[in-house]
């Protein structure tokens, strides 16, 4: 998930009553609560005779990340399973991406269930017996590599429910798509990757799902605690570039050049206005940040340009194109109040859409995930900032993304770790819960009613 952070205040909200922050055992809801629907015997059998091997294949990919775009190793122990299942995946889709068909022995419905691989440049600090001594170059600087995301925990789900759903073939109606996905973190520099290259090369040509699930280990929950919400529910994410092209001239004589630096800090501060003054953000949020700022190389030099570099997320299109033309029109005048110019890429490339939850899917679905979770740790998360390039399968069929909380008992998830940190710390309980629920919304998805 790119850049998925929470504020304390935001994360708070997240966070359920006190007695409910010790995570339910993944389960039946409780006795006498009849407005919870059951879980299926099937899924709580299969849960756990499973339990051990996913907690096994989730510490062997933590041990052997890959950046995104780099996942031979990841991919390759995807396929081994897979074959050893008795399927026959298919490979190279996207550099890395594998997919394999699970036929089901009854006639019924085409769904497809998806798992991302790639892990992060983050040097890991979490003190784990298995923890990654991964190292490699990153932007020319050598790094660590960490599954500091949960991506290992999304792949050795996938897989888990894989094998359920292998051993009960016969009696499955319909068709189950399984889609291990390299490059959800952004490809390098001037590669292709992700969800849309997928996409792209061909994932849905001969096999169109009426619908598709994918979930994701989030620290700003609680283990046990399963959230999702109709809609929109991740932002469209934006990169930015702002160049400011100035007039070199020493520091001791401003007035000899066109001083870039002043001209992008008049930039940045009149580019807060955006969202505070001229974005309607009572309708839906919004974010202009701006996270890297190059300019010189000497401290009584004022140099020739100054690079800026940030991100906008937003929830609506038009909301989108505003921002990105207002940006552009500060940019512009800005420069020139100051004398110097601007060349502006806004966007860069094409970022993430919107994370779109199909509304009618989401509460279809939504009686599966209380089954294993209990209605009580079904929560409705606000909007979050962060990007998911699942959005794009969201886009081509109807879709629910899930987070499943990963943070363990006595530790406040408002303050812990979250994704992306070095100290990211996954609750191995979460691969309990997430695997019953992907397969609890499978089956019952397939089935075409939950169980009773």
């Amino acid at each position: 998930m790119r850049q998925l952070l929470l504020s304390a205040a935001l994360a708070s909200l997240l966070v359920p009553t006190a007695a409910a922050q010790t995570p339910a055992a993944p389960t039946a809801p409780p006795a006498g609560d009849t407005s919870a629907p059951s879980q299926r015997p099937e899924v709580a059998a299969a849960a756990t005779r499973l339990q051990d091997e996913v907690v096994e294949l989730r510490r062997w990919f933590h041990q052997h990340p890959e950046l995104s775009n780099r996942e031979e190793q990841t991919a390759a122990k995807v396929v081994e399973h897979l074959r050893a299942l008795g399927l026959q995946p298919r490979t190279g889709i996207a550099h890395h991406g594998v997919t394999a068909i699970i036929k089901g022995g009854k006639p019924g419905p085409k769904i497809a269930l998806r798992a991302d691989m790639d892990a992060l440049p983050v040097t890991e600090q979490t003190g784990l017996p298995f923890a990654s001594k991964v190292t490699t170059t990153f932007n020319g600087q050598q790094t660590g590599v960490m599954h500091a995301c949960g991506h290992d925990a999304h792949t050795a789900t996938l897989l888990g429910v894989a094998d359920a759903l292998v051993a009960m073939r016969d009696d499955l109606p319909g068709q189950v798509m399984l889609v291990f996905q390299p490059s959800e973190e952004g490809a390098p520099a001037g590669e292709e990757g992700g969800a849309s290259f997928m996409l792209e090369e061909g994932l849905f040509a001969d096999f169109k799902p009426e619908a598709m699930f994918g979930l994701h280990v989030f620290s700003s929950l609680p283990a046990g605690t399963i959230g999702v919400r109709g809609g929109p529910l991740m932002a469209a994410s934006d990169k930015f570039t702002i160049t400011v092209n100035g007039r070199q001239t020493h520091g001791s004589a401003p007035w000899g050049g066109i001083d870039p630096i002043v001209t992008a800090a008049d930039i940045i501060g009149s580019a807060q206005t955006i969202v505070s003054r001229n974005t309607n953000i009572a309708k839906l949020p919004a974010v202009v940040s701006f996270g890297s700022v190059h300019g010189g190389i000497r401290y009584n030099i004022i140099p020739d340009s100054v690079e800026l570099v940030g991100t906008i997320r937003t929830f609506d299109e038009s909301m989108r194109s505003k921002i990105h033309g207002e940006l552009d029109n500060i940019a512009q005048h800005v420069a020139t109040a100051h004398g110097a110019t601007v060349e502006t890429d806004i966007p860069v490339g094409t970022g993430n859409p919107v994370t779109v939850n199909d509304p009618e899917l989401t509460a279809k679905m939504l009686p599966s995930l209380r089954a294993v979770a209990g209605s009580e740790h079904v929560i409705e998360p606000p909007l979050q900032m962060g990007a998911e390039d699942f959005a794009y399968y969201a886009k081509e069929v109807p879709s629910m993304f899930f987070f499943v909380g990963a943070t363990a008992p006595g530790i406040d998830p408002a303050t812990a770790p979250s994704n992306h940190s070095p100290k990211f710390m996954l609750d191995e309980s979460s691969l309990d819960l997430g695997l019953r629920a992907l397969l609890q919304v499978s089956l019952d998805y397939l089935h075409g009613t939950p169980a009773p």
